[in-house]
């Protein structure tokens, strides 16, 4: 039995927990995302909290909030581990959990967990694989091409099964979120690349979802958030697999003066070789109008879900109040 909602039209999400809200001061804050019209809050694992913890205390708080990562690294936790830690959070809210994994990048993997990065593609698939067997309660004795996993059975069986959504770029791994899982979460694109990036998953089956961190500061302050905007943006795009990413979406004349620059050592230079254009088109600004209306071109061109991400790039933006300027009871 798979969870009916998935497939639900413009579903609003948001990546908690929130900025600068202590994790046990949110559960005022999770009731009034519903009041607000959210109907998802989505987690993740980087370099501040855990994928899980965040969504259990959701759970509780808030029983009608739909629960996400975006995204656990399918290197840093073992088969067995990701198995119980999705099949956990299933079991305490039943038809709400959905797993986000992906392949992350070298930086998280190798340079703070010091797991080799090797084989992204084949190891998000393998782990997709053996979710599968392992989330319908089959023991679990198999080589795949990256890991092997001897007689291992869960004694936690979702009475629902959580989908099981992929991170993806670029077409290969857009194509395996469309065949082996059920559907993708993409992040650092416009609303137009949508175009180009949703129809390879659907292209898969139209049932397919598409979740879209999108990262948003509701400021008219267009200077500041621009500025502040580059230092994400460098941070990101010069990762290797968003540097491919972006080539491939076109922009690879317009940011090549950055990774030249960044090469190169001289990171001003990165900085201001970013144009406003790339600034604009990825990061989206302005007024709380116009924030909402460049969202739901996000979802004309393909996104079934969001997971608004609300930077702090100009000092005067009050958090909470962004939070309430972009939910969909605002429209």
């Amino acid at each position: 039995m798979t969870d009916p909602s998935t497939t639900a039209p413009q579903r609003w999400g948001i990546t908690i927990p929130l900025a600068g809200v202590p994790l046990m001061e949110h559960m005022e804050w999770f009731r009034e995302l519903v009041d607000l019209g959210f109907t998802d809050v989505w987690s993740a694992e980087t370099n501040g909290t855990d994928a899980f913890t965040p969504l259990v205390l959701a759970a509780v708080w808030a029983p009608t909030l739909r629960l996400g990562q975006a995204i656990v690294p399918v290197y840093t936790r073992g088969p067995a581990l990701l198995a119980q830690s999705i099949a956990t959070l299933a079991d305490i809210a039943p038809g709400r959990a959905v797993l986000g994994i992906g392949s992350s990048s070298n930086v998280i993997v190798e340079r703070w967990n010091g797991i080799p990065f090797v084989e992204p593609y084949k190891r998000t698939r393998d782990m997709v694989r053996f979710l599968r067997e392992a989330l319908s309660g089959e023991k679990v004795t198999k080589v795949y091409d990256t890991f092997e996993v001897q007689g291992f059975k869960l004694n936690v069986r979702p009475e629902i099964q959580p989908s099981i959504l992929v991170a993806a770029l670029r077409p290969g791994m857009l194509r395996l979120a469309g065949t082996d899982a059920d559907g993708a979460i993409i992040h650092w694109l416009s609303a137009e690349d949508v175009a180009k990036v949703a129809p390879i998953v659907t292209g898969q089956g139209d049932d397919k979802e598409i979740v879209c961190r999108i990262f948003v500061c509701p400021s008219e302050n267009a200077d500041v958030v621009r500025a502040a905007g580059r230092f994400a943006i460098a941070a990101y795009l010069n990762v290797p697999v968003y540097a491919a990413f972006h080539e491939w979406l076109g922009r690879g004349p317009l940011l090549q003066p950055m990774w030249d620059a960044w090469k190169a050592g001289d990171r001003k230079a990165a900085l201001a070789a970013i144009p406003d254009e790339v600034v604009d088109a990825i990061l989206v600004h302005g007024s709380p109008a116009s924030c909402r209306a460049q969202i739901q071109r996000y979802f004309d061109n393909g996104v079934t879900t969001t997971s608004l991400a609300i930077l702090g790039l100009d000092p005067e933006l009050k958090h909470s109040q962004a939070v309430r300027d972009l939910a969909p009871s605002a429209t």
